[in-house]
């Protein structure tokens, strides 16, 4: 029998791969989103018809967080991901033959900024403001109740190489010949960092921290997102969070050397923070994902035995740069 997998907010480059690659394996897809095709959010009725008796559940949905943290974008951010994924899961609930899997993004934003050690899912921080405060709600809503018959995995997703927004951000800052180390410092005060939801953390204040330049990132490259998703699918013992990361996760410093060896640009600028900010805003965009030091490793993924296709960084970027 035709196994069948429902994609909700499938419209992005991670939901197109994942969607291509589900039909390539003889998977019928449908889907749920803002305008169907199959479903729409806010259709109680449609969305449990859509989802009930289906093999597997993948949920996407959320706002496009390359953006400015204006009040309206914040809200959105947050509502955008946390409603829908209480409707999948009442859905999920209310039918008699739920999904076997229930795949649900998140973001590995959820831990603090590092430069200690890495964080992995059993020892890692969680850390505070308001995009961990999206993260930790979303998956509050994924993990509430109890859903015996549909294991629930939500994918902690770092910040993914591919023809999305941050790839191609970085990839213009080097082209630029903007693509030298990012330093932290001080800027003015603001409060589109501050925390959000029923249980908001952290304070008001912007963080900022002298990292030099060494300030961790971790990516993962979009084949890898799609090959570890397959991976957990079919891999019953793995359940809740699991971070979706290369194991080899760089620095900022490093990141853009490689950034303009892939493009061919010889030189890169520095940019310290006063710069920084203006050109980000520019774009459309915040600083955070540049200077927020994340150093995420997928402990969990390693241990189950999965092989990352892209494990090094120039690789993946060439990789990228090419397409």
């Amino acid at each position: 029998m035709t196994r069948r997998a429902v994609v909700a907010g499938g419209s992005g480059f991670v939901g197109t791969a994942v969607i291509a690659s589900l039909r390539d394996e003889g998977y019928l897809v449908t889907q749920i989103g803002r305008r169907g095709p199959d479903a729409s959010w806010g259709d109680a009725d449609g969305i449990r018809r859509t989802i009930d008796g289906a093999d597997l559940l993948v949920n996407l949905a959320g706002k496009r967080v390359d953006c400015r943290y204006t009040d309206a974008n914040r809200d959105e951010i947050l509502r955008s991901r946390v409603e829908t994924t209480r409707e999948l899961r009442e859905a999920v609930a209310a039918v008699e033959a739920p999904p076997a899997v229930w795949l649900n993004a998140s973001t590995a934003t959820i831990y603090r900024y590092a430069l200690d050690r890495p964080q992995s899912e059993d020892g890692g921080d969680l850390g505070s403001g308001f995009s961990v405060d999206v993260a930790r709600a979303w998956e509050h809503e994924l993990f509430a109740d109890d859903l015996p018959a549909t294991r629930r995995v939500a994918l902690r997703m770092a910040i993914v190489f591919g023809d999305g927004p941050a790839t191609a951000m970085l990839l213009r800052l080097a082209r630029l010949g903007l693509g030298g180390p990012q330093y932290d410092g001080p800027w003015f005060p603001h409060r589109r960092y501050r925390g959000i939801g029923e249980h908001p953390t952290g304070d008001d204040r912007a963080p900022w921290h002298r990292s030099r330049g060494r300030q961790r990132f971790s990516w993962i490259h979009l084949d890898d997102v799609v090959g570890s998703m397959r991976f957990v699918r079919e891999t019953p013992s793995l359940s809740g969070p699991i971070n979706l990361s290369s194991p080899n996760p760089t620095d900022n410093r490093s990141l853009m050397a490689a950034l303009r060896r892939a493009v061919g640009a010889p030189v890169g600028l520095p940019a310290a923070r006063f710069m920084l900010e203006p050109a980000l805003w520019a774009l459309g965009a915040e600083s955070e994902l540049l200077l927020k030091s994340r150093w995420v490793v997928p402990d969990r993924l390693l241990e189950a035995g999965y092989s990352f296709r892209y494990p090094e960084l120039e690789p993946a970027l060439r990789d990228v740069a090419r397409r």
